[in-house]
């Protein structure tokens, strides 16, 4: 049965079994906190069930656990990084540092990474520079996931990309999609409930659409928008890998595959507010954007109008409260960690599905 537990719990043993892999304390945290994060705001794809996979590349040497970016080229407002196969977290969060710092000197940054891995979601990291005044565009590659339009073998990753801004009284807005139909995290979180995915998100190694998750673990996501979304990942391969000097294509490695050189490469643009108006009235001029978007009339069956990043922030707030939902084999995975780290498991009060 699923099993209840608290954030901070979470966050705790997923920072310890962490550490016992050699990582330093402080990316530890940092890495356990982006998947309690996800886990709060509603999107487990991206929480608790990614620890074991960060874990056994650390084990087997694919990541390395002391992140040590370095510095490949700086032009002052563009900065240049070689990653060195470190967690990916670790080396996005080193980039947000420099891409605020350089956008407040020149007005706008961008900040490229190569040799990096999966850094969970990237709304963690452009909710990050919104708090301190910028609007920042992240974008990442992936292992291939998606068939180019017309095609029918995989050779384009999701290649998602998140964009915030502050948003004055409503706090941050932001963005953060995947350019499928779904996010491949998505598909692994239906498999582990043993339960069938929507129509549209996937296809059998075949192409043939399929709503058996295993099935499409295997086989293809499909783009969102059709052939939109396959042009909008293509280009995203350009500025995250190509551009960056990192793996692109075929030729980056997923964080579910134990071995293997990662070749994540990441692009964080990030633009200054005050370098180009008042940060007073930007505020002001984006609550009414946010109060103007909110009052448009309801479609039929429709109870309110949301802007982008208000259902995470709302569903935070209700699982700080009542707790974060692990299912069995998420569990199960995490009972195997504690007892190979000999970190307690955290308490979880069984409840009936």
């Amino acid at each position: 049965m699923p099993h209840t537990v608290g954030a901070a719990d979470l966050l705790r043993f997923a920072a310890a079994t962490t550490e016992a892999h050699g990582v330093p304390p402080s990316d530890a945290h940092l890495l356990a906190d982006t998947l309690v994060t996800a886990e709060l705001w509603g999107h487990p794809s991206h929480g608790m069930l990614r620890l074991p996979w960060y874990l056994d590349r650390l084990a087997s040497g694919a990541t390395t656990p002391v992140a040590a970016p370095e510095t490949v080229s700086d032009n002052g407002a563009v900065l240049v990084v070689d990653g060195h196969d470190g967690l990916g977290q670790v080396l996005t969060d080193h980039a947000v540092t420099q891409g605020v710092r350089r956008a407040r000197r020149h007005g706008i940054s961008a900040v490229a990474v190569r040799n990096s891995g999966h850094f969970g979601t990237a709304a963690y990291f452009t909710r990050k520079a919104a708090a301190q005044g910028c609007v920042a565009l992240l974008a990442t590659n992936s292992s291939p996931a998606m068939a180019p339009w017309g095609g029918r073998e995989k050779r384009l990753g999701t290649n998602p990309w998140s964009i915030a801004a502050p948003g004055g009284r409503q706090g941050t807005v932001v963005m953060d999609i995947a350019n499928t139909a779904v996010a491949r995290g998505k598909i692994y979180h239906a498999k582990e409930r043993g339960e069938p995915i929507p129509e549209g998100w996937a296809a059998d190694a075949d192409g043939t659409p399929t709503t058996d998750p295993r099935r499409a673990v295997e086989g293809l996501i499909l783009p969102m928008a059709g052939h939109k979304g396959y042009a909008i990942s293509f280009m995203f391969d350009v500025l995250a890998g190509v551009l960056t000097g990192s793996a692109f294509g075929s030729a980056v490695v997923g964080p579910y595959h134990r071995t293997g050189r990662s070749g994540v490469g990441h692009l964080l643009i990030c633009v200054d507010i005050a370098s180009m108006a008042d940060p007073d009235e930007f505020g002001a001029r984006m609550e009414a954007l946010v109060e103007e978007t909110r009052s448009t009339p309801l479609a039929p069956g429709a109870t309110e109008v949301l802007v982008p990043g208000e259902p995470e922030t709302r569903t935070a707030e209700r699982l700080r409260r009542e707790g974060i939902t692990v299912v069995d084999d998420t569990w199960a995975s995490l009972a195997a960690i504690a007892a190979t780290t000999a970190v307690p498991l955290p308490a979880g009060e069984e409840f009936p599905a």
